[in-house]
């Protein structure tokens, strides 16, 4: 639905196609919408035989778990604890986490390492509005790109990553300050 999205995935070397047009292709399919309704039934109905299927980016109404359930739920094996086999026709369909969250119901939840970023985040994100309260309403705002970029530069030597410094002129060229930030606030990565 995001043609910048769809460009950038495609500049990066992805095959952007519509679902109904390569689902029949697939061996996994995996959703990341945060939208509902992305897998239906006539998706289902079209994959192949041994199609992985799991969801990423919402609750388990972005795969239509209801419909596949109430249809072919009569055929759902457990193979192992989150991971179930739905035999629709001739073909099995393997299902994981039950459609919810895979990152949450087949593994241990978010690696350390992303919580670490998210729980930096909120806590400077608590200390910018209590030392600067008078500056902000009863709103919600996005975290100020200064704190973002403090944020990813104390977690980027434990990934090894090096960076260069701009010089003032360098700086001055691009309309930023040495120290950052380097985006405008308005942009989002």
């Amino acid at each position: 639905i995001d043609p910048i999205c769809a460009l950038q995935a495609a500049m990066d070397g992805f095959e952007v196609k519509k679902l109904e047009n390569i689902v029949g292709n697939a061996d996994i399919v995996i959703t990341t919408t945060g939208n509902k309704d992305i897998v239906q039934a006539s998706h289902f109905l079209k994959m192949k035989d041994k199609t992985i299927v799991c969801n990423i980016g919402h609750f388990d109404n972005e795969l239509d778990m209801a419909w596949l359930n109430k249809n072919y739920g009569n055929t759902k094996v457990e193979i192992k604890p989150q991971v179930d086999i739905y035999t629709l026709g001739k073909n099995e369909i393997i299902i994981l986490a039950e459609g919810r969250l895979v990152n949450l119901g087949c593994a241990t939840g978010h690696p350390s390492f992303v919580m670490s970023n998210s729980f930096t985040n909120q806590t400077l994100a608590q200390l910018e509005l209590w030392n600067n309260r008078e500056a902000y309403k009863n709103e919600v705002y996005m975290l100020p790109k200064h704190l973002d970029e403090k944020v990813a530069r104390l977690h980027l030597a434990k990934i090894g990553v090096e960076l260069e410094t701009l010089r003032e002129d360098q700086a001055k060229y691009i309309g930023v300050e040495v120290g950052g930030p380097y985006k405008p606030e308005y942009y989002r990565y």
